[in-house]
């Protein structure tokens, strides 16, 4: 497969995407989140480990059970946001190696022996799924607001207790308002963050 996206689709995804930070009040199916996850799962990882866990938090309990953990300047956003996806990773990910890298039943290997080996390993992985989660959100027509600002020990307690997961960040989802965006802020010129050896 081959060939080089459109002007349009670029801007949706890249240079016209801004983090949202108010919300119109349009709800957002589990059909479509569905829909977000079965087209980021594509995204490549190493050894296909696939770290990422997902929480949708959707209902009015769930999100005040979020809200304790929020810093107070990302909480009154993520309340009027339908959707907040914790985005977690799970440290025993290589459990499910020989079902996802099938081709090489020795893959577990070479992660289980170390648990910080493992972690930096699922950190990365998932982090990276979290970049195709956002990208997947706006080619389906979502807007972003993705943050760090959240006490992670807090959201590991009150959902991924009992787990093997972990938090990584949080990304609102749902239709912005155009009303509630900044200025758009500059990037780093390719010469300032690039360089061709």
């Amino acid at each position: 497969m081959s060939g080089k996206l459109g002007d349009e689709a670029l801007d949706v995804i890249f240079r016209a995407a801004r983090t949202h930070n108010a919300w119109q009040d349009k709800p957002v199916s589990d059909a479509l989140l569905k829909e977000l996850y079965d087209l980021m799962k594509w995204g490549p990882t190493s050894a296909n480990m696939s770290p990422a866990r997902i929480v949708f938090v959707t209902s009015k309990e769930a999100k005040e059970k979020l809200a304790p953990a929020l810093m107070e300047g990302n909480r009154a956003k993520t309340l009027q946001a339908p959707v907040t996806a914790i985005i977690g990773y799970d440290v025993k990910f290589y459990e499910r190696l020989p079902e996802l890298f099938p081709h090489a039943p020795e893959a577990k290997t070479w992660f289980n022996w170390s648990d910080d080996w493992a972690e930096m390993n699922a950190f990365r992985n998932g982090s990276l799924q979290g970049a195709y989660f956002m990208i997947a959100a706006r080619s389906l027509g979502l807007d972003c607001g993705p943050m760090s600002g959240f006490d992670m020990n807090k959201v590991n307690d009150l959902f991924f207790a009992g787990t093997d997961v972990k938090s990584n960040f949080l990304c609102n989802l749902g239709y912005g308002d155009p009303a509630g965006l900044f200025e758009r802020s500059p990037r780093l010129p390719f010469d300032d963050a690039c360089s061709i050896v």
